[in-house]
């Protein structure tokens, strides 16, 4: 479930619908759980599927660590990738901001937390990286375990409207891990290494819906821009 201080609106002609904020989040507030209404694909699953089924799966879902494609519910299926997302996702079930969302601001995420299938090239927004590629936690997974980290402290010092979501063992779990008493699980968990995957980069204009095929060669990402938190 997405946090509830967010609406569905037009970007622009060239990103298209997204996901804003209608009021502050601050850092540390978790945006987003998988809860009972989200589904899950397996591989097999998804192969048994109708094309049409496929497409929309293809738009709309992520991968989790064991290569399942899950389906949100609701408008978590509109936010976009970014370079510079201010949502990360968790080794447990939930994104969590890690800077402070303005109201009218964008919720986004990086998609290369998310088990891409196919290396694709987002918009330039002036990072050393330029393309997302489906081992990108593998590469950057230290950066982001820091990141992550940072954000993990305010968990318990903001309001939570998703905690209900939570089984009370993980928000405990959390409380610990933002408090120091715990160490946080690596973001690399997350990661699903999959069959072997098409090197064809793909062009992206920073939305799930909107992947088109384009040929050349794909260079290795330079390392992770640094990213300044609040």
């Amino acid at each position: 479930m997405i946090h509830p201080h967010t609406e569905l609106r037009f970007i622009n002609n060239e990103i298209g619908y997204g996901l804003v904020a209608t009021r502050f989040i601050p850092k540390g507030t978790i945006t987003w759980v998988f809860d009972q209404l989200d589904r899950e694909f397996t591989p097999n699953q998804f192969n048994q599927l109708a094309p049409m089924y496929k497409e929309i799966l293809v738009k709309y879902c992520f991968r989790n660590s064991k290569g399942n494609s899950i389906l949100c519910w609701d408008n978590a299926r509109y936010v976009n990738h970014s370079f510079h997302s201010n949502c990360f996702t968790t080794p447990y079930d939930y994104e969590i901001a890690i800077r402070d969302i303005q109201p009218g601001e964008e919720l986004t995420d990086d998609y290369g937390y998310l088990n891409v299938e196919e290396p694709f090239r987002g918009k330039d927004e002036g990072t050393r990286r330029k393309v997302v590629y489906p081992d990108d936690l593998v590469r950057y997974h230290k950066v982001w375990d820091k990141q992550l980290i940072k954000a993990m402290k305010y968990i318990n010092r903001v309001e939570q409207p998703l905690q209900a979501l939570l089984t009370q063992d993980l928000w405990e779990k959390s409380v610990r891990i933002a408090e120091g008493r715990e160490e946080m699980d690596s973001i690399l968990t997350c990661y699903y290494s999959g069959e072997e995957r098409n090197e064809t980069v793909i062009s992206h204009s920073s939305r799930r819906d909107d992947m088109i095929m384009a040929e050349g060669n794909s260079e290795e990402a330079p390392a992770l821009h640094r990213q300044h938190n609040n």
